[in-house]
C-alpha cells in the first residue's frame, strides 16, 4: 500500500469516499417502510446528505440535521433547492413521518424524545449501527484508533434502550451487508479516517502515525489487484411513535 498523499478533507472526503459504504442499508430501511411522494422525511446525522438525497429521489419530502458544519455545507450543495439541511430541526418542518438517525449513538436519547414529540403518531423511526463485531470485518480497523488514544474501543449503541427511553413502539429489526469497499489503500485510508473514529488518535498522536497503523491494519483485506475490500453487516430497528 503506498502513503495517502492527498491533503486530509474529512468532509469532502467523507462525501466522495465513505458515505457510499451505506448505500444498501439506506435502500432496504426505505423500501422496507415505502417511502415516497407522501413521505416526508427527517434525517439525523444527515451527514453530506446522500440518504435524503436518495429519498428525495423517490419523492419524499426531506429534512436534516448534522452538528458538523463541513458536511452540512455539502449537503446543501448537492440536495434539491429548497431543501432544509443545518444543525439543528427547524421548528416548522414537521411533522415527519419517518425519523432516520443511520449512525445513531447512545447520545441520541434525549434528542430522539424531544425531536419525536414533533413526529405524528404512528411515524416510523429508524435507528442503524454497525452489527455484530464478529460480522464488521472494519472492528480490527478501528480498535486502532482506541488503541492510539488510550482508551477501551466503543462499543456498540443499544439501539432498543433507545427505542424503550424516547417511549417508542418497536416494531422490527433487520440486517444489511454494507462491505466497505475501495480503489486502493490510499482511498481507504482517507475514508475511514473521514468516519471521525480515529480523531481522537489523531490529536493524541499524529496524522502520519495513525494513517501508517491503519494502512498495516487494512492488509489483511488488499485484494491482489490491490483494491480493498472489507465486508460489513448493519442493524437497524425500526419503531413507531405511539
Amino acid at each position: 500500500m503506498t502513503p495517502t498523499l492527498v491533503p486530509h478533507h474529512p468532509a469532502r472526503d467523507w462525501a466522495e469516499i465513505q458515505e457510499r459504504m451505506l448505500v444498501p442499508l439506506y435502500e432496504a430501511v426505505y423500501d422496507r417502510l415505502a417511502v415516497g411522494v407522501r413521505s416526508r422525511v427527517l434525517g439525523l446525522g444527515c451527514g453530506s446528505g446522500l440518504a435524503l438525497l436518495m429519498a428525495a429521489a423517490r419523492g419524499a419530502s426531506v429534512t436534516g440535521v448534522d452538528r458538523d458544519h463541513a458536511r452540512v455545507e455539502l449537503a446543501r450543495e448537492r440536495l434539491p433547492e429548497g431543501v432544509t439541511v443545518g444543525g439543528r430541526v427547524p421548528a416548522d418542518a414537521g411533522p415527519y413521518d419517518v425519523v432516520t438517525a443511520f449512525e445513531a449513538t447512545d447520545a441520541l436519547g434525549a434528542e430522539l424524545a424531544a425531536i419525536t414529540r414533533s413526529a405524528q403518531s404512528g411515524a416510523a423511526v429508524v435507528l442503524a449501527s454497525a452489527g455484530p463485531p464478529e460480522r464488521c470485518a472494519a472492528e480490527p480497523v478501528l480498535r486502532v484508533g482506541a488503541r492510539l488514544a488510550d482508551r477501551s474501543p466503543a462499543g456498540r449503541p443499544d439501539l432498543d434502550g433507545l427505542v424503550a427511553r424516547a417511549g417508542l413502539r418497536p416494531e422490527g429489526s433487520g440486517r444489511v451487508a454494507c462491505p466497505f469497499g475501495y480503489a486502493d489503500g490510499s482511498s481507504a485510508v482517507r475514508g475511514l479516517l473521514s468516519t471521525g473514529a480515529f480523531d481522537e488518535a489523531v490529536r493524541a498522536t499524529d496524522l502520519a502515525q495513525v494513517e501508517k497503523e491503519i494502512e498495516e491494519a487494512l492488509a489483511p483485506y488488499v485484494r491482489a489487484d490491490g483494491t480493498v475490500w472489507m465486508p460489513n453487516v448493519f442493524r437497524y430497528v425500526i419503531a413507531r411513535v405511539p
